[in-house]
């Protein structure tokens, strides 16, 4: 059975992510920051349990396309050393929709990869970490999350929340559950965001992933 300890690049994705939850900025806010720390909380009981990974066979969708492009751009951004860990470790991804029916708009433009969780490959009930790939000129439709809360890091190009703020590299935007937002991208470049899911076990196993009604 292989564990973490046997993947030193994976390791290093970790520790970047690590880095990530505890050197990035609340703005002040107490609810960023009791967010920040727990993911971080989490994380390290995973990574002190050297967790089982399990890969699965790696699939790229079409969005993969972009995904050289956007690694390339986030190694001249403050986020380079966790984008540089991730392009380590990227041939080895299993990008997914996490929708039983997809809308078309959305086949070629958006895809994520989870990291750590309880689809693996890095084996966790109590966090979920991952990437999320935009295509240029991408919307992602309006939705929230049961029970789920949820933060992105942008790591290269820029994405825009709800039509309110945009964010570029190194900037973090949370979702607390419930919240309905939207995403839209720029028009010439990939969007590359890590995100962090946090919620009790039985939703983090359970979360179904669809549009209707406003959830995913």
């Amino acid at each position: 059975m292989a564990r973490l300890s046997d993947h030193v690049d994976w390791q290093y994705v970790f520790r970047e992510y690590w880095h990530l939850y505890r050197f990035g900025s609340a703005g002040g806010n107490p609810v960023i920051r009791s967010h920040l720390k727990d993911v971080r909380n989490r994380l390290n009981a995973e990574l002190e349990s050297n967790p089982v990974v399990e890969f699965d066979q790696p699939v790229q969708l079409p969005v993969c396309a972009w995904l050289g492009r956007a690694l390339d751009q986030g190694l001249s951004e403050r986020t380079a050393p966790v984008v540089r860990a991730l392009t380590r470790v990227s041939g080895q991804l299993t990008w997914r929709y996490g929708y039983e029916r997809m809308h078309k708009s959305l086949a070629r433009k958006y895809a994520y990869a989870e990291l750590m969780g309880p689809n693996g490959p890095v084996l966790s009930k109590n966090v979920i970490l991952g990437l999320v790939l935009f295509g240029p000129k991408c919307t992602y439709p309006e939705h929230s999350h049961d029970g789920i809360s949820e933060s992105y890091i942008c790591l290269s190009g820029s994405v825009s929340d709800s039509s309110y703020s945009v964010f570029t590299p190194g900037a973090l935007f949370f979702n607390p559950p419930e919240k309905a937002h939207r995403m839209t991208t720029g028009d010439f470049e990939p969007t590359l965001l890590a995100y962090a899911w946090t919620g009790t076990p039985e939703k983090l196993a359970n979360q179904k992933m669809s549009f209707a009604g406003r959830k995913s």
